[in-house]
């Protein structure tokens, strides 16, 4: 099997998970170049991959045979760096949120389809197990129709993280705080679960406890789905400690829900089980990233490889982006926001 080219841009904290994958898939991707602009990083990155080169520049990615350039860096170079790529042919999987507007998402989208390369956005959390059998028994109508969604995030971020950052807590580079930042991936996983289109968002954002900056650090929504769902969902990273997300969704024939990985499940007339772990992860670095890369980079790859769909897509990573910039957008605007508008 042909190893794929493989490049990585930005070499920040995640891409510590992303070297133990490329080495746990060194049988189907070579790493050719760490890209970021403090060279020391890059270089810190490209050492122990055997033949990685680390440069400064992405733009040398170009032209050099590269198959797939994975995004790591600050949320607005997430657009400008996959359009680049992809309109050199290159196929990009980039981390959420693939943008900081919903303009440039579908930019993004549109490239993709233009020149026929592989988008894919990170949303890595649906492929836990427990969420992944959520999603089957849905499919399958055990559930019934699903009437009602939650999700609660309550995360700690002392100061000292925006501090050791020159874009976290930004609006022009991160395009946010807690809601694109952590929340984005219970926003994610609850929209796939519930698998409807959105009708019309109304939330608020504030900034309680982290002065030292101008993003949310609390938000809470109500979202309406087509189908009739409603979900609410709460997000601070005021909290004490990094709490277990906690995740539900009801039906007419019973509820099922995640606490951080673990799922449970609740038929009607039956008694409560949970769903044990045992999927395909990697863990590195801290427990809320999730050990799940691994599965979604190996389903990535295989799209590219047999030129199928990608399972998490550019429409698809667009979906948790539409709900963060329309709870932002009622929050400003003070009022309820219904699809599809412009941000």
């Amino acid at each position: 099997m042909k190893k794929l080219r493989v490049a990585i841009v930005g070499c920040g904290r995640i891409a510590e998970l992303y070297k133990e994958v490329f080495k746990e898939l060194s049988d189907r991707v070579e790493v050719v170049y760490a890209v970021d602009i403090d060279i020391e990083r890059a270089k810190s990155f490209a050492k122990g991959l055997e033949g990685c080169i680390a440069i400064t520049d992405y733009k040398q990615c170009f032209n050099n045979n590269i198959d797939v350039m994975h995004i790591a860096t600050p949320h607005n170079l997430h657009a400008v760096m996959a359009i680049e790529a992809m309109r050199n042919k290159i196929n990009v999987l980039t981390e959420k949120p693939m943008a900081i507007t919903l303009k440039d998402a579908d930019e993004m989208i549109k490239v993709s389809e233009e020149e026929g390369v592989k988008l894919g956005v990170i949303f890595q959390t649906r492929y836990v197990k427990g969420c992944m059998d959520i999603k089957k028994l849905i499919e399958e109508g055990k559930l019934g129709e699903i009437v009602s969604a939650r999700s609660y995030l309550s995360w700690k971020r002392e100061d000292s993280y925006y501090k050791q950052s020159d874009w976290k807590g930004t609006w022009d580079k991160e395009g946010g705080g807690v809601l694109i930042d952590q929340a984005i991936h219970s926003i994610d996983r609850v929209q796939w679960l519930v698998g409807s289109n959105v009708e019309w968002i109304e939330g608020t954002i504030n900034n309680r406890i982290h002065k030292i900056v101008d993003v949310e650090d609390v938000a809470e929504a109500f979202v309406k789905f087509k189908n009739g769902c409603l979900y609410q969902l709460y997000a601070c990273n005021c909290f004490n400690y990094d709490a277990p997300i906690e995740i539900e969704v009801v039906g007419e024939k019973g509820r099922a829900g995640l606490k951080q990985d673990l799922a449970w499940v609740q038929l009607d007339g039956e008694e409560q089980y949970e769903i044990k772990d045992g999927y395909d992860g990697l863990s590195v670095g801290p427990n809320y990233w999730g050990c799940s890369h691994i599965t979604q980079l190996k389903h990535y790859y295989n799209s590219v490889r047999e030129n199928k769909e990608v399972y998490i897509d550019g429409n698809s990573g667009r979906k948790a982006l539409e709900i963060v910039k329309g709870i932002y957008k009622s929050s400003k605007d003070k009022k309820r926001v219904y699809l599809p508008f412009e941000d």
